[in-house]
């Protein structure tokens, strides 16, 4: 069992490869599809400099994935619903004598929400974990690997209003999950955040997922978006989580958000946090504003000494409610 000794390594340990699904249906794909797939094979490409991509294919997808692929990306078929890797594929922890293997949690579609389809999406963990050629444990809760973070130390950061969310785990009190948690990632701390983002509230977002709003990059040290426009909601959301995690005895490294504070269809959730790891490099979210961007890829880069910082336009995956971390999904090396 996973209480005997497993725990998550944080996503700065070294990793076998990054695992991908590619987008072949639904919201993902909206109304410009050649973006989608675009955006998604950037992201492999700059992952491949550092270390090796497995992507899975929807059957129904080959072609598509065919003409925009890095050939040296692996590929691998399973029919999908949709392509946020982070959230439908498995967690992977070690054990003490570093054996490897895959937490199995249930996946209904972000809290069984309206849009959303899983009966594909929901085997996902489980094939991933086949393909690696690691044993499974399942976890009777619903959550998505979006939804934590780890620092490595038994520390683990998540939001109230996604482990406790009614459309997830309607039957579930906090400790109740904290021990689930610390049974199959082996936390032995849990640090409740009241919210996430406000975009993230909305029709196609996740409720709260803690990987757009604040990460650990070292034991003791988070990374925290700040949005500094007074006339945006995330403005006072961001001090309030930046000053819980102060309370946390944590030290809080604040990330300004880009200037760009509203679209079409409200204030923005544009964020730095969600970035991605890899060997000897971090790839970060890029939402096209120079200074911005630099200066958050500088943040980065004294957050993770002596990694390489590779930005890559995220506006897309924003629009269709994620970014960098959400498509990603870490399996650490033995």
């Amino acid at each position: 069992m996973p209480e005997s000794g497993f725990h998550m390594p944080p996503e700065w340990a070294p990793h076998a490869r990054t695992w991908m699904a590619w987008p072949s249906s639904g919201y993902t794909l909206g109304d410009e599809p050649e973006e989608a797939r675009t955006t998604w094979a950037a992201v492999a490409s700059a992952i491949l400099a550092f270390e090796p991509v497995t992507m899975v294919v929807d059957p129904v997808a080959v072609a598509d994935a065919a003409r925009h692929l890095d050939p040296r990306v692996n590929v691998v078929h399973t029919p999908l619903d949709d392509a946020w890797m982070r959230d439908i594929g498995p967690t992977f922890v070690l054990d003490e004598a570093g054996e490897l293997a895959a937490i199995n949690w249930i996946f209904n579609g972000w809290g069984a929400q309206e849009w959303a389809s899983w009966e594909h999406d929901a085997r996902v963990a489980r094939f991933v974990a086949s393909q690696a050629g690691v044993p499974v444990f399942d976890s009777p809760l619903v959550n998505e690997g979006g939804g934590l973070h780890v620092d490595g130390a038994g520390t683990a950061l998540i939001t109230r209003t996604v482990q406790l969310d009614a459309g997830r785990n309607p039957d579930w009190d906090a400790a109740r999950v904290e021990a689930e948690l610390a049974r199959t990632i082996g936390a032995e701390r849990v640090i409740w955040l009241e919210r996430g983002l406000t975009r993230d509230y909305d029709a196609f977002g996740t409720r709260g997922h803690v990987d757009i709003v604040a990460t650990f990059c070292a034991p003791g040290r988070v990374l925290v978006h700040r949005q500094d426009d007074p006339g945006h909601p995330d403005y006072e959301v961001s001090r309030a989580i930046a000053d819980q995690l102060r309370g946390e005895q944590l030290e809080v490294i604040e990330v300004p958000a880009p200037r760009l504070t509203h679209d079409e269809h409200g204030p923005v959730d544009y964020s730095y946090i969600n970035h991605t790891l890899v060997n000897g490099g971090v790839i970060l979210c890029g939402f096209g504003e120079e200074e911005a961007d630099a200066r958050a890829a500088a943040i980065m880069a004294d957050a993770y000494p002596g990694r390489r910082v590779e930005l890559v336009d995220a506006r897309p995956l924003f629009a269709r409610g994620g970014g960098i971390h959400c498509i990603t999904q870490q399996e650490p090396a033995v």
